[in-house]
């Protein structure tokens, strides 16, 4: 996956070393370095130049990311897919329930990793899997891959910042669940298993959801949530512990007399694009 961009120096970078404004920029010390290594990959008005070298205002830099690696483990799969958006730093996808974000034991082949190989495979472009949520095997709806270590590292420290905002809905066993709330509760491993998560007040990872009850039916409510953590089974948890277990959940709720998985969808995410900055929001239709 090949990626040229180009900086018009302004007066207030002048001065700057080369590496110090792409710092800036959001380039990780790993693609600078990689960069380093690559002849051509920066040019200042199409001269080749040193990263040491110092900008002058008005100086166009241009950076050539060149990655011709693949993610070698990850086996190219016909698969589905519903791509919302794509460009050349980002692709967007509705992933659908029963999928797993990537491969594992027993899910060799069946991945959404699988499928972007593949699809990447098919234009004879490489591909190296960087997914920026990974939902859950059972969780459908939206979910965001960077296409080149750029958009990744910029993603992931947006993530990091809590510059994504994430929307969930849900649905739970229950009536009584309050109109809205914050729950706060830290979370981690559950003692024997390798899955299970669980609250954990001592050793536990600081974990906060926002929730707000859209919709009460059937003894049952319809939940939207939003993170400002990104803890493994978070919601599934959180939801448990104040008396509102998801329905369909296996792990933490096995009650499948409604529905076979865990009534999760990751249903909208909005951020500002990693290259251009735009205000981008997505959204996934309940399936």
């Amino acid at each position: 996956m090949n990626r040229t961009l180009t900086y018009t120096i302004k007066p207030e970078d002048a001065t700057l070393k080369i590496k110090y404004f792409l710092h800036r920029q959001g380039y990780s010390r790993q693609l600078l370095a990689r960069l380093k290594k690559q002849p051509g990959s920066i040019l200042v008005d199409g001269h080749p130049r040193y990263m040491n070298e110092c900008l002058s205002s008005g100086e166009v830099l241009t950076v050539h990311i060149i990655e011709d690696q693949v993610s070698e483990k990850i086996l190219p799969v016909n698969l589905p897919l519903n791509i919302i958006y794509e460009d050349e730093d980002i692709i967007v996808v509705n992933k659908p329930a029963g999928m797993p974000t990537h491969p594992s034991i027993n899910n060799y082949d069946n991945s959404l990793a699988n499928a972007l190989a593949y699809y990447f495979q098919s234009q004879n472009e490489s591909f190296v899997f960087r997914c920026t949520n990974r939902l859950d095997r059972d969780t459908s709806g939206v979910t965001v891959i960077s296409k080149h270590l750029l958009s990744s590292g910029i993603l992931f420290n947006m993530a990091v910042r809590h510059e994504i905002d994430r929307e969930y809905l849900a649905i739970v066993k229950g009536y009584g669940v309050p109109d809205r709330g914050t729950i706060r509760a830290p979370l981690g491993r559950k003692p024997g298993s390798i899955i299970e998560r669980t609250i954990d007040f001592e050793n536990g990872e600081p974990a906060v959801t926002h929730y707000k009850v859209l919709k009460r039916e059937n003894g049952h409510s319809l939940v939207s949530l939003h993170l400002e953590t990104g803890r493994t089974h978070q919601i599934r948890i959180h939801m448990k512990y104040i008396g509102y277990p998801l329905i369909g959940d296996y792990l933490y709720n096995p009650d499948m007399s409604r529905i076979h998985r865990q009534a999760l969808h990751s249903y909208k995410m909005s951020f500002k694009h990693p290259i251009s900055r735009k205000q981008l929001t997505f959204t996934a239709p309940m399936p």
